[in-house]
């Protein structure tokens, strides 16, 4: 009987040996958390996240930077920004060189003596073999679309463009920008943009007009025309022409150097005719595999996945054509290591990952843990990730430095501003006592204290429409708004309130109250209808109650909200701009009177409808002046006329703030870059170490439960045995 107790002793001792050399084994060779496999982590592969899934991932639509993040990785226009140099400067993409350009008289001539410059000619020369990624659309068969009309049973086993079986190229040809520029003129795209191209391009708008009745009147006749090829190649714009195959040209009305900078931005990226042709397919339409879900670009990626409801992945490009890591431009103070992969060929990651995250708190511990390879900080985050100094810089606690984590904070080339309507006939108007009334409003309304409380620091006040980094911006005491600020102590300090009730009561308003006694009561249009805005919403309230003011809040979704601003029915609203290029025209044109929305039926982005006309007239100089002293001057006295007349609350300038680990190398801010992720260079085999080293499961309590249970169930173990004995026994003695 001994010998059974003893073998189910070793039984039960065995099985909790082999249980914890199982959990053992599995603790120091796999993560139990590792969301991706061991050859995604071990390989050249970024992990990223997104909030917000795109919505147009066609260049011509596009004008969101959630969509720019994925689409300056697929797309390339003629012109990029250097990648480290400051001030931002314009280099060749595609372009051999950066563009000649020619000045013409009225007859379309070059230039005699003292003639006007009529028309800009601009001529870009494109690289050879250049060409596009992998994709079906360039497929041929006996000269033909291989893949250009699919029957219903090709469509049923096509889900995306990777389950064709056969992917082409072809060299990126200067036809192919004209082709994009002609996408951009017809009027059932939608591009944000054409309303100002328009206004420079020669032929444009003639060339929209034409080319979008044709194709109405044609989806007049057949609806369904919409979801077939309208072959724009076979209308023409005067002004843009192919010239050969590498070689075409634009002609610009005057002159406006800023277009360049155009040249830099998705718009301009060339569309192959054969894509479009290929997707305009209705069968490919009604699947959603469209040039808006599926782009088709020469740049270092392609999108081999696009599930925006859980992740989107990029691919290198094999077919992307030579581009080396720059060797110079480093901006001063700028950390030497940003060269040591000077020279050497791009892009270095093969494979990037963004996964669906909604909420800031899972994104931060998964970057954390090492699965995210870099990260912003939200305001539940910030005190774990940034210390203020005494001086009120930022730098990382104890923790972050501990785990090797690196952090980049810029100045945005941004501004959020609180816009008055100046049509209306209380918060608008150019009379002394009307300015008076923002002036006071504009001390009143504390953005530093905003900055502090809900942006934990990041951000500067804003003495006027044009951020830091932007030609045209002035520090220190020469940028000093001076109807908002006053220089004290070294530093911009805000007027005193006691300034702003006297300025109230020079406007009519003493104390906040109208002639009758009543308060003044004034009303803030805003989109932000959810419960995370409500803390924001109060603050603005507790702003205009220090004068007095009554502020009624009239929130709506934000497409009502778009109309009441485009309507003028919005008598203050906050809003912003970010840079599209580094020229201050990009930040002055919001404050033009052509531009305000009363005079373009709401289309026009001076929203706070501005109108003063020695700003304008200032403003229609500056527009086509090259840099110079002379223009900079210009712009100051701009300014100040902005500054006196306080058409907005001279909001803030956003500060940025992102954290990267260690194996992440080249982070380099450049916001107006939308294309730097090729720069971009991850150590794989130091990732790997250090998901290790954080990650590893704590398994003693699983051993502990599993052996408090053992010892738990032990005793109806010896008692079951026990039965059997004596069952045994009295079997035996039976016989």
């Amino acid at each position: 009987m001994g010998s059974a107790k003893t073998n189910g002793l070793s039984v039960f001792l065995l099985s909790a040996l082999l249980l914890f050399s199982v959990f053992s084994s599995v603790g120091c060779q796999a993560l139990w958390n590792q969301p991706y496999s061991h050859a995604q982590i071990e390989s050249s592969t970024l992990f990223s996240s997104f909030s917000e899934p795109p919505k147009h991932l066609d260049p011509v639509v596009s004008y969101s930077s959630n969509e720019w993040s994925i689409l300056g990785q697929i797309y390339e226009p003629p012109l990029q920004y250097h990648y480290l140099k400051r001030p931002y400067t314009l280099e060749p993409l595609t372009l051999q060189t950066l563009p000649e350009v020619r000045y013409l008289n009225a007859a379309g001539q070059a230039l005699q003596n003292n003639q006007t410059v009529a028309y800009s000619e601009y001529t870009l020369t494109l690289k050879p073999n250049v060409f596009y990624q992998p994709h079906p659309a360039f497929v041929m068969q006996d000269g033909r679309l291989k893949y250009g009309d699919l029957s219903e049973a090709q469509l049923k086993t096509i889900h995306s463009v990777a389950d064709f079986k056969e992917q082409g190229t072809r060299e990126l040809l200067a036809e192919d920008y004209v082709y994009a520029i002609k996408r951009m003129g017809l009027r059932q795209n939608h591009s944000p943009i054409l309303d100002t191209m328009q206004h420079y391009i020669v032929g444009l708008r003639e060339f929209s007009s034409l080319a979008s009745e044709d194709y109405a009147a044609k989806i007049a006749g057949d609806p369904q025309v919409k979801n077939r090829f309208f072959d724009l190649r076979n209308y023409a714009i005067s002004g843009v022409k192919v010239i050969d195959k590498y070689r075409f040209s634009i002609r610009i009305k005057g002159e406006y150097p800023q277009f360049l900078y155009w040249l830099s931005m998705n718009f301009f990226a060339p569309i192959p005719w054969e894509a479009e042709r290929f997707y305009k397919q209705p069968g490919l339409v009604a699947k959603n595999i469209t040039l808006d879900t599926s782009p088709v670009g020469t740049g270092p990626y392609y999108l081999a996945e696009n599930n925006p409801n859980k992740r989107m992945r990029l691919v290198a490009n094999p077919n992307f054509h030579d581009e080396f890591y720059p060797v110079d431009g480093l901006a001063e103070g700028a950390d030497a290591a940003l060269l040591n992969d000077a020279g050497k060929k791009l892009p270095f990651i093969k494979e990037v990952v963004y996964t669906l995250e909604k909420e800031s708190v899972p994104l931060w511990n998964k970057f954390l843990q090492g699965y995210y390879d870099a990260s912003g900080v939200s305001s539940d985050s910030f005190d774990q990730a940034v210390s203020i100094g005494a001086g009120g810089g930022m730098q990382l606690t104890q923790e972050m430095q501990d785990k090797g984590i690196g952090f980049l904070t810029t100045v945005q080339p941004t501004i959020m501003y609180l816009g008055f309507n100046m049509a209306d006939p209380v918060v608008g108007g150019y009379s002394e006592q009307q300015r008076k009334l923002r002036q006071a409003l504009s001390i009143a309304v504390n953005y530093d204290e905003y900055i502090t409380i809900f942006l934990n620091g990041r951000g500067v006040a804003a003495q006027g429409p044009i951020p830091p980094g932007i030609s045209g911006y002035q520090t220190g005491q020469a940028g000093l708004n001076p109807y908002t600020f006053e220089w004290q102590n070294g530093r911009a300090q805000r007027k005193a309130l006691e300034q702003a009730k006297r300025l109230l009561a020079e406007a009519g308003y003493p104390e906040g109250r109208l002639p009758d006694g009543s308060p003044l009561t004034l009303y803030f249009d805003t989109p932000a209808t959810g419960p995370d805005s409500k803390a924001q919403l109060n603050w603005y309230r507790k702003q205009f109650a220090k004068l007095g003011i009554e502020l009624v809040i009239r929130a709506t979704d934000y497409n009502r909200f778009q109309d009441k601003v485009r309507g003028a029915k919005a008598q203050m609203f906050v809003w912003g701009w970010n840079a599209d290029y580094p020229d201050p025209e990009n930040f002055l044109f919001l404050l033009y009177g052509g531009n305000a929305a009363i005079h373009t039926n709401g289309a026009g982005i001076n929203s706070a409808n501005y109108d003063n006309p020695e700003f304008n007239r200032l403003f229609e100089q500056i527009k086509t002046m090259a840099d110079s002293p002379e223009r900079r001057d210009l712009i100051a006295q701009m300014v100040a006329i902005a500054q006196r007349d306080a058409p907005w609350v001279w909001g803030f300038y956003p500060q940025s703030l992102a954290l990267y680990h260690g194996w992440y190398h080249n982070v380099w801010a450049n916001p107006l870059a939308n294309n730097t992720l090729k720069y971009k260079r991850i150590d794989a085999a130091q990732r790997t170490a250090m998901q290790q080293q954080w990650n590893q499961p704590v398994i003693w309590p699983l051993i502990l439960v599993f052996a408090l249970l053992l010892l738990a169930v032990y005793p109806l173990y010896r008692a079951y045995r026990a039965r059997q004995t004596k069952r045994l026994v009295a079997t035996e003695e039976r016989f």
